[in-house]
């Protein structure tokens, strides 16, 4: 019985180890005393980038970037004007992540289209995606639950705990 344990053991830390290997994002992975697995996950600057236009989904935003700070991340971008394509208006806002009951949040501050704030709603809606978006990058089991997560200029770290 032991050995079965062991065995399935090993099976699902190569299962887990393959998995956030083939995903976008960088994994640290480390077994724990109780066998339950800390996986660090890493997301770059361009992975960010990426999710977080996604996130936003906005045909209109023509550029966004991302400037990772310490303890949060800078975005800013350009989006066309709807009633007239040939003039752009700057976006900027910053977002800040944290855990909340194992999951990932993001809230997004200080939203500025050309100076004039953003309605609450659409930042709501914003703060959701993006946090599901991220939060998939670097949730790669159902047993997982995000203990902790952090902006540095290099990168984004997510430590999730991942229980048999």
């Amino acid at each position: 019985m032991k050995n079965t344990t062991q065995k399935l053991s090993i099976l699902f830390a190569v299962l887990v180890t393959l998995v956030l290997f083939v995903s976008a994002c960088r994994a640290n992975i480390s077994r724990n005393q109780d066998g339950s697995l800390t996986v660090e996950t890493t997301i770059g600057q361009q992975e960010l980038q990426e999710a977080i236009t996604a996130s936003i989904a906005d045909p209109l935003i023509k550029e966004l970037n991302v400037a990772l700070q310490s303890g949060y991340v800078l975005v800013t971008g350009e989006r066309q004007r709807l009633n007239d394509a040939s003039k752009t208006d700057n976006l900027t806002f910053r977002l800040d992540l944290g855990v909340n009951n194992g999951q990932l949040t993001a809230t997004i501050s200080n939203a500025q289209l050309d100076g004039v704030p953003l309605e609450q709603n659409r930042l709501d809606h914003w703060n959701q995606t993006i946090a599901s978006r991220l939060g998939s990058l670097g949730k790669k089991n159902p047993n997982s639950s995000l203990e902790s997560a952090s902006v540095t200029p290099e990168a984004v770290s997510m430590t999730w705990k991942v229980s048999k």
